[in-house]
């Protein structure tokens, strides 16, 4: 059987870059009037290990009421924005057009449309009209990994198919100015936006990364760890602070688990591509993997330069890591996301 290859990657951000000191100066004058909320608001930006982010809206929208209407209308306007510049990209770097893509796999969860994203974008690209489209909406921070995975079935189905990924996540639409929960607090220092489009298929590519396994681990009783919470004025952020922790605990088994039936170890890994999540779910993925502390330089540099921009996260780090050029190389993709749930896919670059 032979295994789908990546053919070729790409990354877009929005045009608003945020230096994180900036965005911390403009949360003080929007949570200042509660001052226990200022007093515990402000370290967080210093420990996010966070610089720069980017955002489809300027920082002055921050900082007035918006309703989920408009919010869903933002995000449909530059979603297809971003996804049409990543696919543009990375189907000239596959030496493609759009007639040569015979499916499209969309990867979403910061927004809804209805018709699909994939839909809307065949609207301004030239892609047939017999196009096979797989919309996926709700799995968050896992969506990266997991929506690559299924691309790489759907190439492994149909040999001859060439397959469009793509994932799209403008996280910072949910940010809620009135909303005083710590998680809509750290979601203030963390989350950016960004998009990735990828070529997967049987199809050539021989000196291509060949996507080999993938798999997944939903975690029982774990639904209230992370997802969103709808409300009036948009989606609010949910995620539970027992995260590191319980990566520390259990990510190891999960992934010696997802190995074993692959035939692997951790011993024949040679390097991580993990979405970063935070600061601290990085420190507790290298305690995990058994990896020495801040060896995760490209998940860490990532988060550093772009912040979490949810699903298409992980897709920047596996950017950077195939970029190394060191050589034959086994790579394990790894996330984690609502449900609560983490996602693998084992790549072996030749």
């Amino acid at each position: 059987m032979r295994h789908p290859r990546l053919l070729s990657i790409a990354t877009a951000t929005p045009p608003h870059r945020l230096d994180q000191k900036d965005v911390m100066r403009r949360a003080a004058e929007v949570f200042g009037g509660d001052f226990a909320t200022l007093e515990r608001l402000l370290p967080v930006y210093g420990n996010a290990a966070i610089d720069t982010r980017y955002s489809c809206v300027p920082m002055d929208w921050f900082m007035t009421d918006h309703g989920f209407g408009e919010r869903n209308s933002l995000y449909l306007e530059h979603a297809v924005d971003l996804i049409a510049e990543a696919a543009a990209g990375c189907l000239a770097e596959a030496g493609l057009a759009p007639p040569d893509i015979d499916i499209i796999v969309t990867v979403s969860t910061t927004g809804i449309a209805t018709p699909s994203l994939d839909a809307l974008l065949m609207e301004r690209m030239g892609f047939r009209r017999d196009l096979q489209r797989l919309p996926i909406f709700g799995l968050g921070c896992a969506g990266g990994v997991l929506g690559l995975a299924r691309a790489a079935a759907m190439a492994r189905g149909q040999p001859e198919a060439r397959v469009l990924f793509l994932v799209v996540e403008l996280c910072t639409l949910t940010f809620r100015r009135g909303d005083r929960s710590k998680s809509n607090i750290i979601a203030t220092a963390l989350f950016g936006d960004g998009a990735a489009a990828a070529v997967v298929s049987c199809r050539g590519g021989e000196d291509r990364p060949a996507m080999v396994a993938w798999g997944e681990h939903t975690w029982p009783d774990s639904l209230g760890v992370m997802g969103w919470d709808v409300s009036d004025d948009g989606l609010g952020v949910l995620f539970s602070s027992d995260i590191p922790s319980l990566v520390r605990r259990e990510m190891r088994a999960v992934a010696e688990a997802y190995l074993e039936r692959h035939g692997l170890t951790l011993d024949h890994i040679d390097s991580f591509i993990c979405h970063p999540g935070g600061a601290k779910v990085i420190d507790a993925l290298e305690g995990a993997y058994g990896v020495p502390q801040g060896s995760l330089v490209h998940t860490r540099g990532v988060l550093r330069d772009y912040g979490n921009m949810s699903a298409a996260t992980v897709m920047f780090v596996l950017e950077r890591g195939l970029a190394d050029g060191n050589g034959p190389r086994r790579h394990l993709m790894t996330t984690l996301g609502p449900g609560f749930s983490a996602g693998f896919l084992t790549l072996e670059q030749p």
